[in-house]
């Protein structure tokens, strides 16, 4: 195992808060690294924010990586109130923020809903995206061309039933960070505590989540089988997907059995749970991605 930016000496490495606006819409992120250096993207998970790589971007050697909050995450914008969160819309936001950065060509690491818009990009515009790393999410969950009209009808549903929900108050930071310990997915306590402090706002009573209610909500349209093997067909950056032995593949059916049809995309399980790039293997993934980016 290499030394990383000091890191294993015990030198602390903070980032760097910067801003940019798409539109109308204002996005956090946080910065490692100078520029000048290898160009990395960095897009977090749902319902994560970009304190999700705060613990593999200090980990990786010769990288300029940007961290996005991704609408309705963190400290960016929600969407506008009676629209649904469709992620082929992070999608033109992402590209609309590295060309602000005045990358051209740049790596994309993206984990679980991350790792589906990232894949969407390098399929979009394969020219852009040098390096591809996934890790713990691929693609979404495929759908028939026959569900479209229910899941727009659900996506309309949901977006009128949630723009008003009223997240919790949590009277502490303690308390908010227990709530999200106990979870979907199972993380360490301090990976919960990473993802919370970004992820709460003060207001009256305590602290509340910043992101938007309607992220719990169905997107406008899925994609089918066919859409998603489009994409994925189309990249053409070096590409490798980093799965965790107890993460999202126990959760989605054939998803091994799909993956054998992309010989093309090199796959590396860890031990580990879905945020297992937070966590105890962070030096292995870290590992996995200069492999991939041809850093030492």
């Amino acid at each position: 195992m290499t030394a990383h930016n000091g890191i294993e000496s015990g030198q602390e490495v903070r980032p760097r808060e910067v801003a940019f606006r798409v539109g109308s819409m204002h996005f956090s992120a946080q910065e490692w690294g100078e520029p000048g250096k290898t160009p990395v993207l960095a897009l977090h998970g749902w319902l994560d924010n970009s304190a999700s790589f705060s613990v593999l971007a200090p980990l990786l050697n010769n990288v300029h990586l940007v961290a996005l909050d991704m609408a309705g995450h963190g400290q960016s914008d929600f969407r506008p109130s009676n629209q649904p969160y469709n992620i082929w819309e992070d999608v033109g936001e992402l590209f609309a923020i590295a060309d602000q950065m005045g990358w051209e060509r740049f790596t994309l690491v993206g984990h679980s809903r991350g790792a589906i818009i990232s894949m969407l990009a390098a399929g979009t515009f394969p020219e852009r995206i040098e390096n591809l790393v996934l890790i713990d999410g691929l693609w979404p969950d495929p759908v028939t061309a026959q569900q479209a009209p229910e899941q727009l009808a659900r996506s309309i549903s949901d977006v009128k039933d949630l723009q008003d929900k009223q997240p919790p108050i949590y009277p502490s930071l303690d308390v908010a960070t227990n709530a999200r310990y106990r979870g979907r997915f199972k993380l360490t306590r301090q990976a919960a505590q990473l993802l919370t402090e970004r992820g709460l706002r003060l207001v009256p009573g305590g602290y509340t989540l910043s992101s938007d209610a309607r992220l719990m909500g169905a997107s406008a349209f899925k994609l089918t089988q066919a859409h998603i093997q489009a994409f994925v067909e189309r990249i053409v950056a070096k590409t490798v997907l980093i799965l965790a032995k107890d993460g999202l593949t126990k959760k989605f059916d054939q998803y091994q059995e799909n993956l054998g049809l992309f010989p093309h995309i090199r796959v590396e399980v860890l031990p580990g749970n879905h945020h297992l790039h937070m966590e105890a293997e962070a030096l292995r993934v870290a590992d996995i991605i200069h492999g991939c980016i041809g850093q030492p």
